[in-house]
């Protein structure tokens, strides 16, 4: 930061001061920890010598936020991939089933979104297409904040519902599937050639809500990349410029990710990977009926309120990834 050229590449400047913006956090919260951790014993022994009882109880309860704030810098410790602390895309794509997948499909999307409220994260929804009834067919939401996709990474899979059908007259029990496929927004310095050859660039009506807000032009998006046949697709400008610009970006994106992934297999670490973002194994359960429980497959974490899970109460599930992965 002290060379005389820093600033003059405004990209890479930005990337390293929010680097060093992280790593200064890191080292100010350990030593406000380690401070703390002392001040606590201090006083809970004090409190001991004179039987205190409402200090002891008062220590205990800060040693417990404060093993709390210490666990959350430790999972940041987790995310030092080369892309963890970029943006994402999250797409969400209902499985078969018809309207009981399409409305779980519209669960999950409402559940990510309530993550991103709940921790003041910026999101944007990209694309969306409606059910024929209910729900949603696919989405796809652009969430800012730091280190996004760090904490999403493992979020891509199948998610399965159990539940007694809102949409049966029966009142039966129904299983129902849907797709989550996280990546990265990519960063401007990060070079992806893309020749115009190679794209399909197809134009369509935006779906909306009707009234006097409802699209009349073709000012949607949806680009395929014609050798990997990575299709993206943007709906939410009424520009069909600033549509193009953001399926551009998405592309960008898919096909880093496209790369990372194909280097992986060159490494031998792709095989599993594949199994746990393909269709028909699920990563995490989430059953309504006939007990109620949200079970992470993979690190087998378990959350026996999954009205609160569903409303965003995502982070242990998260965080308990973070730490099977680092163990």
């Amino acid at each position: 930061m002290l060379e005389t050229n820093f600033w003059q590449d405004k990209v890479e400047s930005q990337k390293v001061i929010k680097e060093k913006k992280f790593q200064e956090d890191l080292i100010n919260s350990y030593n406000f920890s380690i401070k703390e951790c002392k001040e606590i014993s201090d006083l809970f022994n004090l409190a001991k010598e004179e039987n205190n009882t409402s200090v002891i109880d008062e220590t205990i309860k800060n040693l417990n936020e404060l093993r709390s704030k210490t666990k959350k810098n430790e999972i940041k410790c987790f995310l030092s991939k080369e892309t963890d602390s970029l943006d994402c895309y999250v797409e969400i794509h209902a499985g078969a089933g018809g309207t009981e997948s399409q409305d779980w499909a519209e669960m999950l999307r409402r559940m990510y979104i309530k993550w991103s409220s709940n921790k003041d994260f910026k999101f944007q929804i990209i694309s969306e297409h409606k059910g024929d009834e209910a729900g949603i067919k696919s989405s796809t939401i652009k969430i800012i904040g730091d280190y996004i996709f760090g904490l999403l990474k493992f979020e891509s899979g199948i998610h399965r519902l159990v539940r007694i059908s809102p949409f049966d007259s029966g009142a039966r029990r129904h299983t129902s599937f849907a797709s989550v496929w996280v990546y990265p927004v990519v960063d401007e310095n990060i070079d992806i050639e893309i020749l115009e050859k190679d794209l399909r660039i197809d134009t369509y009506r935006s779906s909306g809500a009707g009234g006097q807000h409802v699209n009349t032009t073709d000012s949607a998006v949806r680009i395929t990349h014609m050798p990997t046949k990575i299709v993206v697709q943007c709906q939410n400008e009424r520009s069909q410029h600033k549509n193009k610009e953001t399926c551009m970006s998405m592309l960008k994106a898919r096909l880093y990710e496209f790369e990372i992934r194909k280097r992986q297999q060159k490494n031998e670490n792709l095989e599993s990977s594949k199994s746990d973002i393909g269709w028909g194994h699920q990563i995490r359960s989430y059953v309504l009926h006939p007990y109620r429980m949200v079970k992470d497959n993979r690190t087998n974490y378990e959350n026996s309120n999954p009205n609160k899970v569903l409303d965003g109460d995502l982070d242990e599930f998260l965080e308990s990834n973070l730490y099977n992965l680092n163990a």
